[in-house]
């Protein structure tokens, strides 16, 4: 529709008195009279640069609205125009004034990606929700300092969004206000992404496949496949404005953390797809010294030998073949005009799609059609190596080089091939220095490795829960794995001697306690006993023409006890106290106490577990195995706990939900998890005792939700000041610290019995 005002009147009507605005306002004209359609979206365009000069912020704001507002308003509706505006002057009257431009920057690229004028409106809301609830006030209404999370709020939200829709913003953003409202700090690390639990928190409203999830079952898949053991390392796929990508070397294989469905393809094929590739690398690649080649010969030889090990990997397992070719992107031959542009990549991308799927290319490059062709020939023949991708790197090349190779403007792929890693491992450079400096590089970062970390799997992440803002911290604690170092299993030999009185009438017990009534098994063909129900439904089946069931027969065994046992042991730095008017210290008398147990459990037959653990600080809780479900009571387990010694602190919380997490893969009736401890639940970077004495309390609740029943037996003389808070009424307070050996295995009879 035409305009009321001609461009001299509009350009009237702006009466900003900044220079630079007013050198910058004809081009600015131009785009909001081709984007916006209405006499009233302009009126609203103008008046709303005129409010942002006369709001004292300087000429900053002014400028990214007359850039911006009239492209936002075409992906949202002019409605938003005057709103954006407003909005800007609201904060700016406000102590908030220092994200005002934060604030009109986000603008448009949030506009992107909500693209819709009812969730912008949801946006604002919410940046004045978190502005209320991060803005430091007097009695919660004179506010006094600007919110330390609003600025980076609006600076990180469109980084958000590429990832969650805006009711997963919203959760994100309340959870840090909530959590941080306190601490400016942390509030800061939290809204620029910078903190755990904001990219824990941003990882759970993802929807996809999160690594955490399925580390295990990848786990499986590359030892099963692949006879690899290789621990799998999450990157963040949202830290980086250059998307970062997978790659392998000493410390393990890194991945991405999250991987949505694409297409048909759920997301834990494409981390199927990755692996593959990767340990196709590790078992057929070997290294290439690069200063010998150029980066274009480079490339050309990675596209090769990426094939030449896909292709090894597809003839072992050929149904990788269409996943191969369903996450490969395609490109068309006409994407890149090399008039005006370097088409190095485009050719690569067009070779990397041909030596993948030599019959339906489509592509009629005659060079690109060749090579496919000498590759699969030669792959064909068999006994092929990294030589031969570095041969055909070179001649294709040298083949296909153009004059316009060396335009400035390169053309690059829209997408890469996200199942392939960045071939890292290739490459070898000599040019760095002799072998002495490498050698004493290698050195220095072996000896800068902090020491006692030798554990083989990846850390297991557990939420905590958090007393004050009621609400579980995601991935807030680490949980390592490890066997328990060994000591001399002749130790606890001589503590079972020392105590074989105790042994004989614990066996005797048990003997009470096992089974005596016996099972029948029906439906057998052979066994010791006519069934008769069965065998008189044969009979009549038989005489009425009907083919009868030859199983008449039934036999019988002993019942069991279907009952899972685990046992998880406090290792704290206080066990190795002494006890007031006891000869041993409080970690000889437990070593005692699980060897006697054990020793019962034994000869009950209950599948049996234990382990012990301590902690330092919420990124290292050690979770130390010492025993086995399914390991016999042996010399082996005997010298785990023979080594059992003092640790740090008693993060009780992540132990019980890591120990649970073993139980509940389990398939008996009865799962059984005992707790033995001298002390509340503490650790270093905890002050508060509540918070952590709170979470174990949440993790005691979900295990009984599981089906799992817990027990805790405390040393502590103290200990009913806050047992009962964690574990209701399923505590035993041992009060006689040097009667533990006794008092443990009975307890288990009691429980168990």
């Amino acid at each position: 529709m035409p305009f009321e005002s001609t461009r001299e009147e509009y350009r009237d009507r702006f009466t900003c008195g900044f220079d630079q605005a007013r050198s910058i306002f004809d081009p600015c004209l131009s785009n909001a009279l081709e984007k916006l359609g209405s006499n009233k979206a302009m009126d609203d365009f103008l008046q709303g640069a005129n409010l942002l000069c006369m709001m004292g912020q300087g000429v900053e704001p002014v400028l990214v609205y007359l850039e911006e507002a009239p492209d936002t308003a075409a992906l949202v509706g002019e409605a938003m125009i005057d709103e954006l505006a407003y909005y800007a002057y609201k904060l700016a009257t406000s102590t908030n004034a220092p994200a005002v431009v934060p604030f009109l920057q986000s603008m448009l690229p949030v506009a992107r990606r909500l693209e819709c004028g009812e969730a912008m409106q949801g946006f604002l809301d919410l940046g004045l929700e978190v502005m209320r609830e991060t803005t430091p006030s007097i009695h919660g209404h004179h506010a006094i300092h600007p919110s330390p999370a609003l600025d980076r709020f609006f600076e990180t939200a469109p980084r958000v969004l590429a990832l969650l829709n805006l009711a997963g913003l919203t959760n994100w953003a309340r959870f840090g206000a909530r959590v941080h409202a306190s601490d400016p700090d942390a509030l800061k690390a939290y809204f620029s992404l910078e903190s755990a639990d904001s990219r824990s928190v941003l990882q759970r409203e993802c929807h996809g496949t999160l690594l955490t999830d399925n580390e295990r079952r990848l786990g499986y898949y590359l030892q099963a496949l692949w006879g690899d053991d290789e621990p799998l390392v999450p990157y963040p796929t949202f830290e980086a404005e250059i998307p970062q990508r997978p790659y392998f070397d000493e410390h393990g294989l890194r991945v991405p953390d999250l991987f949505d469905d694409r297409g048909d393809i759920p997301g834990i094929d494409r981390y199927r797809a990755l692996l593959a590739h990767m340990m196709a690398h590790r078992q057929w690649s070997e290294t290439i010294v690069a200063d010998n080649y150029s980066p274009m010969q480079r490339l050309a030889m990675e596209v090769f030998e990426d094939a030449r090990v896909e292709y090894l990997a597809m003839a072992r397992y050929p149904g990788l073949r269409r996943l191969f070719r369903a996450l490969h992107p395609r490109v068309a031959e006409g994407d890149c005009d090399p008039a005006r542009q370097s088409c190095v990549n485009h050719r690569l991308m067009m070779l990397s799609r041909a030596l993948l799927d030599p019959g339906g290319h489509g592509y009629a490059d005659a060079v690109i059609d060749a090579f496919a062709a000498r590759f699969h020939e030669r792959m064909a023949r068999g006994e092929t190596g990294t030589r031969d991708a570095v041969a055909l790197g070179m001649a294709f090349m040298a083949r296909s080089r153009r004059p316009s190779d060396s335009f400035a403007e390169v053309w690059f792929p829209p997408e890469r091939v996200e199942f392939r890693d960045d071939n890292r491992h290739l490459w070898r450079f000599i040019e760095e220095g002799d072998e002495e400096e490498l050698f004493d590089r290698h050195a220095a970062r072996a000896e800068d490795d902090e020491p006692g970390r030798d554990y083989a799997l990846p850390p297991r992440l557990y939420p905590e829960w958090d007393v004050e803002a009621r609400l579980y911290r995601p991935d807030w604690v680490s949980v390592f794995d490890s066997l328990h170092p060994s000591g001399r299993a002749a130790h606890v030999d001589g503590l079972l001697e020392k105590h074989q009185g105790l042994v004989k009438q614990l066996r005797q017990v048990a003997d009470l306690l096992k089974p005596q009534n016996r099972e029948r098994i029906r439906y057998q063909e052979e066994g010791g006993e006519l069934d008769l129900d069965v065998a008189i439904r044969a009979m009549i089946d038989r005489r009425s023409g009907v083919e009868p069931d030859p199983r008449v027969n039934m036999s019988h065994r002993p019942a069991e006890r279907d009952i899972s046992v685990s046992l998880l042991v406090d290792l704290s730095a206080s066990i190795a106290e002494r006890p007031e008017g006891s000869s041993q210290t409080i970690l000889e008398l437990s070593q005692t106490a699980v060897s006697l147990l054990g020793q019962a459990v034994e000869a009950l037959g209950d599948p049996f577990a234990i382990a012990g653990f301590d902690s330092n600080t919420r990124h290292e809780v050690r979770y130390r195995h010492i025993k086995g479900f399914d390991e016999p009571w042996g010399t082996e387990v005997k010298a785990r706990l023979a080594g059992m010694e003092a640790g740090m602190s008693t993060r009780m919380g992540a132990a019980l939900r890591h120990a649970g997490h073993f139980l509940s893969h389990r398939r008996s009736d009865k799962k059984l998890l005992l707790v033995l401890t001298d002390g509340e639940p503490h650790d270093v970077d905890v002050r508060d005792p509540r918070r952590l004495i709170a979470d174990a309390r949440e993790a005691v609740k979900s295990l009984d939700a599981d089906g799992i029943f817990t027990w805790c037996i405390s040393l502590d003389p103290r200990a009913d000041e806050y047992v009962a808070d964690i574990f209701g009424q399923h505590y035993t307070v041992v009060d006689r610290v040097e009667r533990l050996p006794e008092a443990l295995p009975r307890l288990f009879m009691q429980i168990t019995g």
